[in-house]
């Protein structure tokens, strides 16, 4: 008998109890090496699985490195449109006054490719540009062929887009929870409101002042402008800008005892709901962006200095029989009187001669110290990004000039926004006092008024301002039974040369009522309104910017709840009467 690898002392074939044990290692595994025994066989199929096991986890590692490191390599923070978008960005309402929604947020999807997981690149980048077809075949196939990453290739699909690309089929494409801003009403207040880009980013207007409040709180934004008034101001400015064939027009309104911005209306404007189709102009928000001069506005201003400083008299007269020559230049009147005028005649009559004169009688402190009291030198604190600053003379120069002193007096050698000219002309007829402007609703007065004329001379200047309507260059706005109070202005433009040109100019009427007791000011601007049939070849403010703020306050003081008094003009008709027969 062969002996196997157990053997005893008495090389037997049993072994006796307690009998050592002796294991010959040799023969221990010999029938693992002999390749016909069972053995040898099982050894193979295990070396077999240990190395499938171990292709297996390395396949896996590959994977994990191909799908989380190499994509990254050299990567920072998404920065282009290219990349997905990490933030997630949810906007608040902005209301309007009487809690009308004017812009808001809507849930979309963004359309993503994950290029891993998408099934025949070419053929899919193909199907994507036939249903989008702003986005390029060369560009979406290059990104989708690489089999690398996830980019957004569609931002804020509609419903019908989503289901158009859910029946392509591709597991690669997959969708995304984002947000759209919206405007409902289109145009109506794309300056004031303003825009978001892509990301949910305000880039103008109140999107962008008050872009941390609008997404930090999910409280609404409540404004202090009227959706009605403003849909009629925008109406009625846009026909007669047409009307009169004018590059640009802006109107404002304002609460004269609060600075709240009731209507702001700049055009040509924009629907922000599009953002690629702008034209550069209608990006322009002429009622806070741009400065101009403008003209017999200004007047105003300048006789509330000049009452305010004592130096001048309302009883006053000023020597208007020719012109007035000065150092460097000589000061006409346009269609003046020619005879010495009262301070309620310079104004009804628009004298730069008596303008000029009463200004240089109250002197270059008095001015300058006045007009920088109501913020004529810097940007206006408010809500808006797009504020400019007036540009004024320097100094020095305007402190040694009696020609720059006499040439503001009447609206010229410095330039304001027309929401400078509203702001400051309201706190001439509220009794004096001056509000920082704000399209941010306000339950009480802004407290932080502060007072720049008398309560008297504020009085003083009403009573003007209401005999510019009805005796003087305003006439045209003397809407009956709303006692209408206000100032024309026309300043001719400056060319490129730096000369004055001939019959471009921009018109101004700035008006409050009721001016008894003021509640609201109203400021119409035209650029280069052109003669028409009817003007009779004027392009002056009476005979445009006037008869368009007449037809706005008609229109707006029943939507502001002002009643009709037309007692007053029965008792104005009445002492005509009386003076006329006691002659």
């Amino acid at each position: 008998m062969n002996k196997g690898p157990l053997s005893g002392k008495n090389n037997a074939n049993f072994y006796l109890p307690g009998e050592e044990i002796n294991i010959r290692r040799d023969d221990m595994f010999a029938e693992w090496n002999d390749k016909t025994s069972a053995g040898f066989a099982g050894k193979g199929r295990i070396l077999f699985g240990i190395c499938a096991a171990a292709f297996a986890y390395l396949l896996v590692a590959f994977r994990l490195l191909d799908t989380c490191v190499l994509p990254n390599i050299g990567q920072t923070e998404p920065t282009d449109a290219s990349r997905v978008q990490q933030r997630d960005i949810h906007r608040a309402d902005i209301v309007d006054r009487n809690g009308a929604v004017i812009a808001t947020s809507l849930p979309t999807k963004d359309l993503d490719a994950n290029a891993k997981n998408i099934l025949h690149p070419r053929e899919t980048a193909l199907k994507l540009t036939e249903l989008f077809p702003d986005l390029d075949f060369d560009t979406v196939y290059q990104k989708l062929k690489r089999r690398r990453g996830t980019f957004t290739l569609k931002r804020n699909l509609s419903p019908h887009q989503q289901s158009a690309v859910i029946a392509l089929g591709n597991p690669g494409l997959e969708f995304r929870a984002n947000e759209k801003r919206v405007y409902p009403h289109k145009n109506l207040f794309s300056h004031l409101i303003g825009t978001t880009d892509i990301d949910n980013n305000g880039i103008s207007g109140l999107e962008k002042g008050l872009d941390e409040r609008i997404i930090n709180s999910e409280i609404p934004v409540k404004l202090s402008v009227d959706l009605g008034v403003q849909d009629t101001i925008r109406t009625i400015l846009g026909q007669n800008m047409h009307k009169f064939h004018a590059l640009s027009a802006t109107s404002i309104l304002i609460d004269v005892n609060t600075g709240e911005i009731i209507a702001m209306v700049s055009l040509p404007d924009y629907d922000p709901n599009n953002i690629t189709s702008k034209d550069k102009k209608a990006l322009f928000n002429t009622a806070t962006s741009r400065v101009y001069e403008p003209g017999s506005v200004l007047k105003i201003f300048n006789t509330a200095m000049s009452l305010e400083s004592g130096k001048v008299k309302l009883s006053e007269k000023f020597d208007a029989t020719e012109p007035l020559k000065l150092k460097y230049n000589t000061i006409y009147d346009y269609r003046g009187e020619n005879r010495w005028l009262s301070v309620e005649e310079v104004l009804v009559y628009s004298s730069n001669i008596g303008s000029a004169r009463m200004a240089l009688q109250s002197g270059f402190t008095e001015q300058y110290n006045f007009l920088k009291k109501i913020n004529f030198f810097e940007r206006l604190d408010m809500e808006l990004v797009e504020t400019a600053k007036p540009l004024v003379p320097p100094e020095h120069k305007w402190r040694q000039s009696d020609s720059t002193v006499a040439t503001v007096a009447y609206g010229y050698g410095i330039s304001v926004s027309p929401m400078h000219l509203i702001s400051a002309y309201a706190a001439m007829i509220n009794g004096g006092i001056y509000h920082n402007p704000t399209v941010l609703h306000r339950d009480n007065a802004d407290k932080n008024g502060y007072r720049v004329i008398s309560d008297n001379t504020s009085k003083q200047m009403r009573q003007l301002m209401r005999a510019v309507v009805t005796d003087g260059s305003g006439r045209r706005a003397n809407v009956p039974g709303y006692e209408v109070g206000g100032k024309t202005g026309t300043a001719n433009k400056l060319g490129e040369d730096g000369r004055y040109l001939n019959k471009k100019v921009r018109t101004t009427f700035v008006a409050a009522f009721p001016i008894s007791a003021p509640k609201y000011a109203l400021l119409v601007m035209l650029d280069e309104p052109k003669a028409i049939k009817e003007t009779f070849g004027f392009v002056t403010s009476g005979w445009n910017a006037v008869p368009t703020g007449a037809e706005i306050i008609t229109a707006i003081a029943p939507q502001l709840n002002i009643p009709a008094n037309y007692d007053l003009e029965d008792e104005r008709n009445s002492k005509i009467i009386e003076a006329a027969f006691g002659r």
